[in-house]
């Protein structure tokens, strides 16, 4: 039992430490996933209580983590523990079966795993924490009471200023398709299906049937073609279709025309501005930051576009308003909130790779820029 305690303990308090962890560096797409939830079961009126549920349960799910696996404060992180899976566990078998959103967001980003087998692991952390909590008395703690209230503390302080900092910035690991680096351009066109086709004919006279593949049978031959008749096809899949990792993104100008590829596969350096809501962005980091970076880049024959997910009414008087000498193109809202978590963020582009990217409280003048990645 000493054995099977302990390897509950390992398994719940790093489950419940990494999941967290994985929330706390970005509160933001967790708020998102909140949201997507309240849409699903029509509460849009809770939208706002998303990012303080996203901070609060990445704190919880880290605290409880930590203390189970440290042995801190046995009778209430124990129960905890329990309770927290008491309810999820239920929650994700009923989100399992009605399928309202893809997938749960146990994992953020970091791991994308179905509602199915979300429930199924929790099954898993459900039992591992009722072990927990029947032998609760039986685990001893490392350190002090005071220690122990001291590292509570720490971790729990840790983990709300974790969240603030990713919230004001940007996450400190990215695990989305456009984290720098990454080239999009590879994953932004869905991957054809492969597959050897063969062609079946059948004889008109004897019945007989014969497959041959599709490039090599004997097409030229008029006797034979006179005699056979094509009545089927057999696809033999080598590689199936997938869809494009990142979906929805598009670079659309005021005519509707598709600028996607053009950008995308532009060879050189360029600037990608991403707002997904010009109502909700911050119009300081317009005046100030990027608009004299993009008089700056013009004088060196670099590009600098805007993308938002707001209408064209709103582009022409937030351009009218700020007076922005730059292009406004349109995009999915959604897709831009997975570019960066900013509003407004900064990417610097080349030949389809995400060279850098930036928070609006962090976007550096032309010449910065410059000396690190351009020279």
């Amino acid at each position: 039992m000493r054995l099977l305690l302990w390897l509950s303990r390992i398994l719940f308090g790093m489950v419940f430490i990494f999941s967290g962890f994985v929330k706390a560096i970005d509160p933001l797409g967790s708020a998102y996933k909140f949201q997507d939830y309240f849409m699903a079961f029509g509460t849009e009126w809770l939208f706002f209580t998303a990012l303080p549920m996203a901070i609060i349960l990445s704190t919880l799910e880290l605290v409880i983590g930590v203390a189970v696996l440290f042995g801190i404060k046995m009778r209430y992180s124990a129960w905890g523990g329990l309770l927290f899976m008491a309810f999820f566990t239920p929650l994700t078998l009923y989100i399992a079966i009605t399928d309202p959103v893809p997938d749960c967001g146990c994992f953020g980003d970091a791991i994308i795993i179905s509602n199915w087998d979300t429930f199924y692991k929790n099954i898993f952390i459900l039992a591992a924490s009722v072990i927990v909590f029947i032998y609760r008395n039986k685990i001893k703690p490392l350190w002090s009471e005071k220690g122990d209230n001291i590292l509570l503390a720490g971790m729990t302080s840790l983990a709300v200023l974790l969240s603030l900092y990713c919230i004001l910035y940007i996450p400190i690991i990215d695990f989305r398709p456009w984290k720098v680096g990454n080239d999009v351009s590879e994953l932004v066109i869905p991957s054809p299906e492969r597959a050897n086709v063969y062609l079946i004919f059948e004889n008109r006279e004897t019945g007989e049937t014969e497959e041959y593949p599709s490039n090599d049978y004997p097409w030229n031959d008029q006797e034979w073609m006179a005699t056979w008749e094509l009545i089927d096809q057999r696809r033999e899949i080598i590689t199936p279709f997938q869809e494009a990792e990142i979906e929805n993104f598009y670079i659309e100008d005021e005519f509707g025309d598709d600028l996607t590829e053009y950008f995308i596969a532009k060879e050189e350096f360029w600037f990608m501005v991403v707002a997904h809501n010009l109502h909700r962005t911050n119009s300081r980091a317009f005046d100030r930051r990027i608009t004299p970076l993009a008089a700056d880049a013009a004088k060196h024959g670099l590009d600098l576009i805007v993308l938002t997910g707001s209408t064209l009414d709103d582009v022409d008087d937030f351009r009218h308003t700020h007076q922005t000498p730059y292009d406004f193109y349109l995009s999915d809202d959604i897709a831009l909130k997975t570019i960066i978590r900013s509003n407004p963020g900064l990417l610097l582009m080349k030949d389809g790779v995400v060279v850098a990217k930036w928070p609006h409280r962090r976007i550096p003048d032309f010449e910065s820029i410059q000396e690190s990645f351009l020279d």
